[in-house]
């Protein structure tokens, strides 16, 4: 779910950037979408210990062995994000190649 509304915000704040006409009529618009989403994610997650969407559903990023997550650890996590196949290939634990990837893990609140 977190996703979801992640996506949604990213997709109405490229739609304020770029206009509804330029959205709409822009093949790569999901592009921009798609980079405001990354860019999102690595900020929220570095200063807040979460994205926009995972903040609203209480969920939190932190280091396995405890703490917030650096900047460029979360830039590369969302990076792995974004391509998508990270986040389906996961362990027994739950924690995705993304995770793995830079030591994070997702913790319900």
């Amino acid at each position: 779910m977190a996703l979801v509304i992640d996506w949604f915000a990213c997709s109405f704040i490229t739609i304020l950037v770029l206009g509804v006409e330029r959205y709409a009529g822009t093949p790569g618009a999901s592009w921009v979408t798609l980079g405001i989403f990354w860019a999102e994610t690595a900020l929220g997650t570095a200063i807040a210990g979460g994205s926009f969407g995972q903040l609203a559903t209480r969920i939190r990023v932190f280091k396995i062995t405890g703490g917030p997550i650096g900047l460029l650890p979360a830039m590369l996590r969302s990076l792995l994000v974004c391509l998508v196949v990270p986040p389906l290939i996961f362990k027994a634990d739950g924690r995705g190649l993304h995770d793995l990837a830079v030591g994070s893990g997702v913790y319900r609140l």
